[in-house]
């Protein structure tokens, strides 16, 4: 690189009228550079225009008869990669465009204008910036490695890197104080290094930045170890366990892990109610579980995993459940609490009323804040769900619902309605208790009928009898 500065500060000095200045482009592999080359026009009369690259020979070229001319390695199958605007040439705008710069592009390029016996002429150094990676798709657990490289290489230059245009720290133990080390990146690949990663170089006032993306093949969701999944007791939940698509893991387990084994955690028994297969979705790198019903003590770590190319690939994630006790005073006031297995991540409780009207529609009426909800005077208003809601740094985490089918039979109190329908069940009673009675009466005189029926020669005895006892009374009455 010295020699090729020297050879042209020579040919510059040599020259008669020559003067000279130098100028750094840094530009990314693939896009368009711009080699800058102005002078003020001294006549009418467009000069004479060539530019080389050092080492190289022409580029392109223009003679004061207006003819244009590329060098052999710049033109393939009769296109161009560079240009001239002429549109810029009666201003003295000189300047070289390269379309899709590579590598090799990267270099001296020398601009030099003939007016008559007056030479001027401009350097500009092009240097082509481009962001590799070891494995442009890593696998989660291996080592990735994201490199930056500048041709030809600027000596001193600054190097910075951002990813998702956020400046990324290495990890402890990773960073080094020397230049070579701040062009390659080179940790474990884990979700931490997806995303955007961009190179920042600065060089005399001068910056350059290439970019490239970076996916890590493993399990997407949850995309962290110990992810807490939230569920309330009854409820139905599913834990994720998701590979990227393009893999298709072969035998997948799903674990319980018991409390108390921090190093390694040792498998227990899945709950009864575990699936080892979601419903949601068929998809063959989908292997998420699921639970129909959750109970309390579901709650736990569990562990899924998978092989991929011989490599198994775990996640662990933590499963929180809520539950709502609640409790009657003598008085008839009802305190609900809100149960959570783990409330590391809770920051807030909200304490809202669901209740639903005639049509269906749903309406949601904010309570009160806090762990405890205390309900002193109770009525026929307090029907209805009410759900505890948990919140964390970032947003809502879950929330469990208690159904309350009578508040006002818990306090003893009796609304319009309550008492109208009592009324109704009074009258239905006493009239059911008439109707008994004459059944009851009509039943007797039957038994009656039937026993003397029963006894026929009897009868007629004690008719004659009576029809005799007549007789005498109306005779005794004539006398």
């Amino acid at each position: 690189m010295q020699l090729e500065y020297f050879t042209l500060g020579v040919l510059t000095f040599l020259m008669t009228g020559a003067t000279c200045e130098e100028t750094e482009v840094f530009a990314e592999a693939g896009s368009q550079a711009v080699l800058p080359c102005t002078f003020s026009p001294l006549s009418r009369f467009i000069p004479s225009i060539i530019w080389t690259k050092a080492n190289k020979g022409t580029v392109w070229r223009k003679g004061k008869s207006g003819l244009q001319f590329w060098g052999s390695s710049w033109s393939q199958k009769g296109t161009q990669r560079v240009r001239c605007p002429h549109s810029q040439f009666e201003n003295g705008d000189f300047s070289l465009q390269i379309n899709n710069v590579r590598e090799e592009d990267g270099g001296v390029y020398s601009c030099r204008a003939e007016h008559g016996d007056r030479v001027s002429e401009k350097v500009v150094t092009l240097r082509i910036i481009e962001v590799s990676v070891s494995s442009s798709v890593p696998t989660w657990g291996s080592y990735a490695s994201i490199s930056c490289n500048v041709t030809p290489w600027p000596h001193r230059a600054s190097v910075q890197w951002t990813l998702n245009n956020i400046p990324f720290v290495p990890q402890t133990g990773t960073a080094s104080r020397r230049e070579t080390s701040k062009r390659v990146v080179k940790e474990k690949a884990t979700a931490r290094l997806t995303g955007n990663w961009t190179c920042v170089v600065g060089y005399k006032g001068k910056e350059g930045r290439a970019s490239a993306a970076v996916t890590v093949n493993g399990i997407i969701e949850p995309s962290n170890d110990n992810t807490k999944v939230y569920a309330a007791v009854g409820s139905a939940v599913t834990l994720p366990c998701v590979f990227s698509s393009s893999m298709i893991p072969s035998g997948s387990v799903w674990e319980k892990l018991k409390p108390g084994f921090l190093i390694k955690p040792a498998p227990g028994r899945l709950p009864a109610s575990f699936s080892a297969s979601s419903p949601s979705s068929p998809l063959p790198s989908d292997k998420s579980a699921s639970l129909r019903e959750v109970r309390f003590e579901d709650e736990g770590k569990y562990r899924c995993s998978g092989a991929i190319s011989g490599q198994r690939l775990t996640r662990q994630m933590q499963l929180v459940v809520a539950k709502i006790g609640s409790s009657i005073t003598s008085k008839g006031s009802v305190t609900l609490t809100c149960h959570l297995t783990d409330t590391s991540e809770v920051t807030h409780y909200e304490w809202v009323h669901v209740a639903y009207d005639l049509n269906g529609n749903r309406s949601v009426g904010s309570l009160q804040k806090g762990k405890t909800l205390s309900i002193n005077k109770v009525s026929e208003e307090n029907r209805g769900d009410l759900a505890c809601r948990f919140y964390g740094k970032d947003g809502m985490l879950g929330n469990v619902t208690h159904h309350i089918p009578l508040m006002s039979a818990l306090s003893g109190q009796k609304s319009p309605g309550g008492s109208h329908n009592t009324a109704v069940v009074v009258g239905l009673g006493f009239l059911l208790l008439v109707l008994l009675l004459i059944l009851a009466q009509m039943y007797k005189n039957h038994q009656r009928r039937k026993r003397i029926f029963q006894y026929p020669a009897m009868e007629t005895i004690v008719h004659s009898v009576s029809n005799e006892r007549e007789e005498r009374e109306r005779n005794h009455e004539k006398k």
